[in-house]
């Protein structure tokens, strides 16, 4: 369990959501102020949940044992992590994890070791049918800047992270009901078709994936099974540049 407090903001309005909520013990109705919202209520009544991924609580272990942990600060861990959706088939809402981060350096040796890392890991299990790929918060943020939506990026990372579940068409439906222009959503999908960006910190993600793909070669690997992924866009709050899955 970890404290609401941890986990809320982290993952945007719909991550929230989907964190199961844990009821405070004794008498929580007492006092209650039933006018509030249902989303106010919830908070009200629950001040544990579950953790929705293992990336905040091990935020939260970095800052805890600060003046311990030596950096570049590297760890894997495989636990249980919990959402409260509705799974698609073959899915849970209870499932293991397998994460590795690195905190501590903004060096893109780093982003190359973890590639690096998932590629060992599928040869020692026996996988070849697989792809890697890896964005920059950096190509998102410019995409976000061209198409006039700087201040409403988690709006718009949310939904294009969805591409490969409900499509084009499905991802203009919600931005346009989010209240995101059919001017804006059209720079969007010509830039991602085009693989354009016309901004300074699009120009640096892409020097970026090509710097990660560059050190990948230099340890003597390949760029098979990787690829640049511009509609890889993680609408977490903690992301800052590259990323990959």
């Amino acid at each position: 369990m970890e404290n609401l407090s941890t986990l809320t903001g982290k993952y945007g309005d719909e991550g929230d959501q989907l964190l199961f909520k844990i009821l405070n013990s004794g008498d929580f109705m007492k006092d209650l102020d039933t006018s509030k919202g249902s989303k106010q209520i919830s908070f009200d009544i629950s001040e544990k949940g579950l953790r929705y991924d293992l990336t905040v609580p091990f935020a939260r272990y970095v800052v805890m044992n600060r003046h311990e942990v030596v950096t570049p600060f590297k760890r894997y861990q495989i636990q249980p992590v919990w959402r409260a959706d509705r799974p698609q088939k073959g899915r849970y809402r209870e499932f293991y994890q397998c994460d590795a981060d690195v905190v501590g350096t903004d060096s893109l040796i780093c982003e190359a070791e973890i590639i690096l890392m998932i590629k060992g890991a599928f040869v020692e299990l026996g996988v070849k049918d697989y792809t890697i790929k890896i964005n920059h918060r950096g190509v998102l943020s410019g995409l976000a800047e061209v198409a006039g939506l700087k201040d409403n990026e988690t709006t718009l990372f949310v939904a294009i992270d969805k591409l490969d579940k409900i499509g084009e068409s499905g991802v203009r439906k919600e931005l346009e009901e989010r209240g995101v222009s059919k001017q804006s959503i059209d720079i969007v999908f010509d830039a991602l078709s085009k693989r354009v960006i016309q901004s300074e910190m699009a120009a640096k993600g892409f020097t970026d994936i090509a710097k990660v793909f560059e050190y990948v070669q230099s340890y003597g690997s390949t760029l098979e099974h990787v690829e640049h992924d511009l509609q890889l866009a993680r609408g977490l709050s903690y992301y800052t540049g590259a990323s990959s899955k």
